[in-house]
């Protein structure tokens, strides 16, 4: 009995009919046909009752569905455990980051491990919060830098980032000179945001909701630059954490915003069923120590 035909098996009792079974399979009706019957004649008994309206699998069809589904699985779980120490023995590691973080100071922390650890390479790549976790959860990713809003049981993380959401306008702007502004003061502006695979734009939409408004949306992106650059043309407003507030230029003036206040939380987070080299969990404690130093904050 081999795989092949255990796969055919399953794609035929999944569709139900030959012919589309045969195309998703990339082959020719009378070749899996041909499998199907290999398989039969091997067991020694038909898997399938073919009627006119559709298949019905036998008994002995059932059973061997059962079993199939657990070999083609643990094969499947293998080939992805191979794949993954081979890339472990490489020692690469492949890391998503948030655009709106500084890339210099995670810059700064890969050229740190990497003095200890030279033999290390490193993927990295940005992107919002949703997309990140959706990476990090397929093994696209090793690990993450996201908002941390809601804890997923799938996922393990260490917070290190704990600040609040500042407003942030030209010079010219009429809220420039305040110290601080509610939120329900900016109902009627328009705001300037990134775009739903960023959690911080639910964080602004979610506080807005509690403040007694709808955010009026002029412009969604994902890119920083293009926030700062209609924000600076005055076309609307927009909230950013304070660590990225402080990186902005001269032109650019920020507000505290109060009622309530936007807390904006930064975590690593990786696959709490990941099987873990040497080098990953090193990279994990090295981070903790780095970036908790940084920007002190308690697990």
């Amino acid at each position: 009995m081999e795989i092949k035909q255990l796969e055919s098996f399953l794609e035929v009792t999944r569709t139900g009919n030959f012919t589309t079974a045969a195309e998703n399979l990339f082959i020719t009706q009378p070749a899996l046909s041909r499998i199907i019957k290999s398989l039969e004649d091997e067991l020694g008994t038909p898997l399938f009752i073919r009627t006119r309206k559709k298949l019905v699998l036998t008994d002995a069809g059932r059973i061997l569905k059962k079993h199939a589904l657990k070999i083609v699985n643990q094969l499947q779980q293998l080939d992805a455990e191979l794949d993954k120490l081979f890339m472990l023995k490489n020692r690469h590691v492949r890391i998503g980051l948030p655009t709106i973080t500084s890339t210099i100071f995670f810059s700064e922390l890969i050229a740190s491990f990497h003095q200890e650890f030279p033999e290390v390479t490193f993927q990295l790549e940005e992107g919002g919060t949703k997309r990140t976790e959706e990476k990090v959860l397929n093994d696209s990713l090793d690990f993450g830098v996201v908002v941390l809003s809601e804890k997923n049981d799938n996922l393990d993380s260490f917070m290190f980032v704990h600040e609040k959401l500042k407003l942030v306008v030209p010079s010219s702007h009429p809220l420039a000179g305040k110290k601080e502004v509610s939120l329900q003061e900016l109902k009627e502006e328009g705001f300037i945001m990134f775009n739903r695979n960023f959690e911080l734009r639910n964080l602004i939409i979610n506080a807005c909701k509690e403040a007694g408004f709808q955010p009026k949306i002029i412009s969604e992106t994902s890119q920083l630059e293009f926030i700062q650059d209609m924000v600076a043309y005055n076309i609307g407003i927009t909230l950013l954490p304070e660590s990225t507030c402080l990186e902005l230029e001269d032109a650019f003036q920020t507000v505290t915003v109060t009622h309530p206040a936007i807390e904006w939380n930064l975590a690593m987070i990786w696959r709490k069923d990941a099987n873990l080299s040497q080098v990953e969990k090193e990279f994990i404690r090295f981070a903790k120590v780095k970036l908790q130093a940084a920007n002190p904050y308690p697990d």
